[in-house]
C-alpha cells in the first residue's frame, strides 16, 4: 500500500468530496477516483459511500482512517527526524500529555531551547493516559506525560520533582466552600462530576486509591476536558473532582477549589519506549530537563 495513496485517501476523507479532494491534491477526478477503487480492490473492501451531496466513510473506511493517519503522521516524523541529522540541530519533538499545570514547567525547558535552535519544533498532543501511551507505543509521540501509578514497566521513565493537588472544584457559595480542605466523608451524597477512566485524575486513581468506596458516592457526570466541567459545576451540577490550578478560579468566576485531606498527589513522570532511538532535537530536549530538573541520567 503506497504512502501516496493513503494521503489521497485521507484527503477524499477529509474533502468528503471526489472533486475537491482532486483539486486539493491537484489530480484529475477520475485519477482519484481511480487510486482509490485500486485500493479498495487491493484491501476487499469497499471504503466510500456515495450520496447526493457527498462520499462518506464505511465502517471500513472509518478504520482505515485511523491506521491511515498513524501510518503518515510516523512517516512525516521519521522524515524529520532524518532531516535534522546534519548541521544544526533541528526537527520535530512529540510529547504527550493530559491535563497538567506542571506544563508550565515543561515549557521553561522548551522555550529557551527553541530560542537557541530555532528549527526546532514542538508538537503536544493533549489526551488521556491510555491516549498518551497508544501514541508512545505507536512510535508517534517521542515523549508522554503520565501521572503514578500508570504501569510504566515497558517505558524508560523521568520522575519530574512536581505533583498535583487533588481536590473539588466548586461555587464559592457551596456550603463545603466554607471548609478549607474536604475529607472524602464531606461529599457522600454531593452530586459529583468526576474525570472519565484513563484520565490523570480518575475514579479509578484516586478515590479507590484513597481507600474509599466509590459506590458511596453521588457521582452524576464524568468528564474528560476540565473546562467543561467547569462550565457544569459554574451552572449547578455539582462539584467537580480535578487537579488544582487547571480551572480559572479568579473572583469574577465565582468558582474555588478544595483539596483533599489528608492530602492526595498526583505525580508525574516523563516516558519514552525502552530503547528508544532519539532524534538530536529529542536527545538535546531530555538532557535539558535533567539539567533543568537536576535528574541523574540512570539510563
Amino acid at each position: 500500500m503506497d504512502i501516496r495513496v493513503l494521503r489521497y485517501f485521507l484527503t477524499v476523507a477529509r474533502e468528503e468530496s471526489f472533486s475537491r479532494a482532486a483539486e486539493t491534491l491537484f489530480l484529475s477526478q477520475p485519477t482519484l477516483s481511480r487510486q482509490i477503487k485500486d485500493m479498495e480492490d487491493e484491501l476487499g473492501v469497499r471504503l466510500f459511500t456515495r450520496t447526493n451531496r457527498n462520499v462518506i466513510l464505511t465502517p471500513e473506511g472509518q478504520r482505515l482512517r485511523k491506521r491511515a493517519q498513524e501510518i503518515v503522521d510516523l512517516m512525516e516524523k521519521t522524515q524529520a527526524e532524518f532531516s535534522s541529522l546534519e548541521g544544526e540541530i533541528s526537527g520535530e519533538i512529540y510529547i504527550g500529555c493530559g491535563e497538567t499545570q506542571i506544563m508550565r514547567e515543561i515549557a521553561r525547558v522548551m522555550i529557551p531551547l527553541q530560542q537557541e535552535h530555532s528549527g526546532i519544533h514542538f508538537n503536544l498532543y493533549s489526551g488521556n493516559a491510555d491516549d498518551v501511551a497508544d501514541r508512545l507505543d505507536k512510535g508517534l509521540l517521542d515523549f508522554g506525560l503520565l501521572f503514578e501509578p500508570y504501569d510504566i514497566r515497558k517505558y524508560d521513565t523521568l520522575p519530574l520533582p512536581f505533583a498535583d493537588t487533588i481536590g473539588f472544584l466548586m461555587q464559592e457559595s457551596h456550603p463545603l466552600a466554607q471548609k478549607q480542605a474536604l475529607r472524602m466523608e464531606d461529599v457522600v451524597g454531593v452530586p459529583l462530576i468526576v474525570p472519565s477512566q484513563g484520565q490523570s485524575v480518575s475514579s479509578s486513581a484516586s478515590l479507590m486509591n484513597l481507600d474509599f468506596d466509590p459506590g458511596c458516592l453521588n457521582i452524576v457526570c464524568h468528564y474528560n476536558l476540565l473546562f467543561n466541567a467547569a462550565v457544569m459545576v459554574e451552572q449547578g451540577m455539582g462539584i467537580a473532582l480535578c487537579l488544582d490550578h487547571l480551572a480559572d478560579t479568579t473572583e469574577h468566576t465565582g468558582l474555588t477549589f478544595r483539596p483533599l485531606y489528608p492530602a492526595a498527589l498526583n505525580r508525574l513522570r516523563l516516558a519514552w519506549k525502552k530503547y528508544q532511538i532519539f532524534s538530536p532535537a529529542a536527545e538535546l530536549f531530555l538532557r535539558r530537563i535533567r539539567q533543568q530538573f537536576e535528574v541523574p541520567d540512570r539510563r
